[in-house]
C-alpha cells in the first residue's frame, strides 16, 4: 500500500464527516417520517419495572411509528385530564381507565369504536364493548406484612372496627381509591358514611395514587394499604420475598378490569387500533401480569407459578351503569364522612 498524503488523509476525513452528517440526517429524517402515537396512562405503568418499557419496544419492533407515553397519577387523572383537555388533547390512547370510568368516559364523548378483535379474550369477562378493549384485571385487598401480622383481618368489617393502621388512595384521583368507596357502597349501602368515620380515626393518610400508598407501606408506614390480591406475586418473584399477604375478606371483593379506548380526538385510529390489538396479543398478555402484576386477559396466557398462590375472592360490586350514576354522590359522601 502506498503513502497516504496529508492532503489525500483531509480529503478522506472530509469524505468521512460528510457521510456521518449525511447518514446522521437520513436516520432523522426517517424518525421524523414515522407516526407517533400518544398514550395517556399512569406513572406505574411507565416506570422502569412497569410493563410500559416492555411494550413500547414490542410495539414499535413492529408499527413502524414511535410510541409515546405521557403519565398521571393514576386511572382517574387519565379521565379527568382528557376531560379537561376535550378537543386540545394530545391523546391517541387512553389508557388505565377501568370499569368504573367506562360509562363516565362514554357519557363524556371521549372515546371512539374501535375495530379490535376480542374474540381471544377469557369468556368469564363476557367483553363486547365498542368503544373499551380491556388488557388486564384483578380484584383490590388490602396487604399486609404476615412477619408483622401473623392474624390478619378476615373481613372488611373487621378492619374497619380494628385500630390497624391503614393507607388508602383517593377515589377522586385514583382507581384503587374508587374501588374502595364501590367496596363500602357494596356492603355497607346507606351506613357507609357511618363506616368512612370510624375508618378515618385509624387511617394514617388518603394518598393521589398507588404508587405513593404503597410505597409509605413498604417503608413501615401503616400495617395494610389497599392494592390488588396479585401484589404478593410480583414479591415472590421480583424480590424472593414471602411475607406479603392480601386480606381474605368473607363479605367479598371489588374486581376491577383496566381498559383501553382510542380518544374520540385521535387523528390516527388505525395505529391506536394497531396498538389495542397488540395489548391482548399473546406476546403483550406474557409481559403485562409479571410487570403491571394483574391478570392476563386472555385465555391460556402463561403466568408464573406464583399467581398460584394468589387468594381467589368472591366477587361483589355494581355494574359500569350503576357506578356511572352514582359516582359523584358516593364521592360527596366519602368526602364529608371522612373529613369529620
Amino acid at each position: 500500500m502506498g503513502r497516504v498524503t496529508l492532503q489525500t488523509f483531509k480529503i478522506r476525513i472530509s469524505n468521512m464527516l460528510i457521510a456521518t452528517a449525511a447518514l446522521l440526517f437520513f436516520s432523522q429524517a426517517q424518525a421524523a417520517d414515522k407516526p407517533e402515537l400518544t398514550v395517556y396512562t399512569y406513572d406505574s405503568f411507565i416506570s422502569e419495572w412497569g410493563p410500559g418499557p416492555q411494550l413500547q419496544k414490542a410495539f414499535e419492533a413492529n408499527c413502524e411509528c414511535n410510541l409515546k407515553f405521557i403519565a398521571v397519577e393514576d386511572g382517574v387523572s387519565i379521565l379527568n385530564r382528557a376531560r379537561i383537555e376535550g378537543k386540545k388533547t394530545k391523546a391517541d390512547v387512553l389508557l388505565g381507565l377501568d370499569n368504573a370510568l367506562i360509562e363516565t368516559t362514554r357519557q363524556l364523548g371521549l372515546t371512539q369504536q374501535h375495530n379490535t378483535d376480542v374474540s381471544g379474550l377469557s369468556a368469564h369477562l363476557n367483553w363486547s364493548d365498542k368503544h373499551f378493549v380491556p388488557f388486564d384485571y384483578g380484584y383490590f385487598a388490602f396487604i399486609y406484612d404476615s412477619d408483622k401480622i401473623p392474624e390478619p383481618v378476615t373481613s372488611l368489617e373487621e378492619l374497619i372496627q380494628s385500630d390497624a393502621q391503614v393507607i388508602y388512595q383517593d377515589p377522586r384521583t385514583s382507581t384503587p381509591g374508587q374501588g374502595l368507596m364501590t367496596w363500602m357502597k357494596a356492603v355497607y349501602g346507606d351506613s357507609a358514611p357511618v363506616q368512612w368515620q370510624k375508618l378515618a380515626g385509624h387511617t394514617v393518610t388518603v394518598t393521589k395514587g398507588w404508587w405513593e400508598a404503597y410505597s409509605m407501606f413498604l417503608e413501615g408506614g401503616s400495617d395494610y394499604v389497599l392494592s390488588y390480591t396479585t401484589s404478593p406475586a410480583y414479591h415472590l418473584i421480583a424480590e424472593g420475598k414471602s411475607q406479603y399477604k392480601a386480606a381474605l375478606f368473607k363479605e367479598g371483593h371489588i374486581a376491577q378490569t383496566e381498559v383501553a379506548a382510542i380518544s374520540r380526538y385521535s387523528d390516527q385510529p388505525e395505529l391506536a387500533n394497531q396498538f389495542l390489538n397488540f395489548l391482548i396479543s399473546p406476546e403483550a398478555q406474557k409481559i403485562i401480569p409479571v410487570t403491571n402484576w394483574m391478570l392476563p386477559v386472555i385465555e391460556n396466557a402463561e403466568l408464573p407459578e406464583a399467581f398460584d398462590q394468589l387468594i381467589q375472592p368472591k366477587t361483589i360490586g355494581f355494574t359500569p351503569e350503576q357506578l356511572a350514576n352514582n359516582r359523584n354522590q358516593w364521592l360527596r359522601e366519602w368526602r364529608q364522612a371522612a373529613s369529620q
